[in-house]
């Protein structure tokens, strides 16, 4: 019986390894801040969009930086060109600053943790903060698209969506929503 209890405990043993997987976290341990990547960091730090536009930048509202990147081919006038640049410079200085601040509050919440200081207020008080700051940097990018479609005309923002590879129906609900957003 001892015997049988041995090989079965054994092959339970073997067994679960097999099955056991390494967490696909692997590596992180090692990182400076564990919830964001170098890749993040550096794109919170140079206020990069990091897909944070994506309901306009998808629905017919062009971002800022690539219409000045397209402006000879958008045919933009030097005054849609002075307004956009404008429109630019005021989000990606916001969010250079809310994107500082991001990587800091996320830094010292890792620190938390690290140094075993956690609580349950700390944590909320934390989690509360990251999560203003990034709602607030959301709001910089997505506010620069809406400014942006208001500078263009339909036919600025049907070649815009070209350029930048999107659907050809798009244009649908462009025309329908262009009365509605210019001043």
């Amino acid at each position: 019986m001892k015997l049988f209890l041995t090989i079965t405990a054994i092959l339970l043993f073997i067994g679960n390894s097999c099955f056991a997987q390494k967490s696909s976290y692997v590596g992180m341990e090692d990182r400076e801040i564990k919830a964001l990547s170098g890749e993040q960091i550096k794109g919170y730090l140079a206020g990069h969009g990091m897909g944070m536009a994506l309901p306009a930048e998808l629905n017919n509202y062009p971002g800022p930086k690539h219409v000045l990147e397209f402006g000879d081919s958008l045919k933009i006038s030097d005054q849609q060109k002075k307004r956009i640049q404008t429109i630019f410079d005021e989000m990606h200085e916001e969010s250079v600053k809310l994107g500082k601040s991001v990587v800091e509050k996320e830094k010292e919440l890792d620190q938390l943790f690290a140094t075993g200081r956690i609580t349950d207020n700390s944590l909320a008080s934390m989690i509360s903060e990251i999560c203003d700051l990034n709602g607030k940097l959301r709001f910089a990018h997505l506010s620069a698209h809406l400014k942006t479609v208001k500078v263009l005309d339909p036919s600025q923002i049907e070649k815009y969506n070209q350029l930048r590879g999107y659907g050809e129906d798009s244009m649908h609900h462009q025309h329908q929503h262009n009365a509605h957003v210019k001043d």
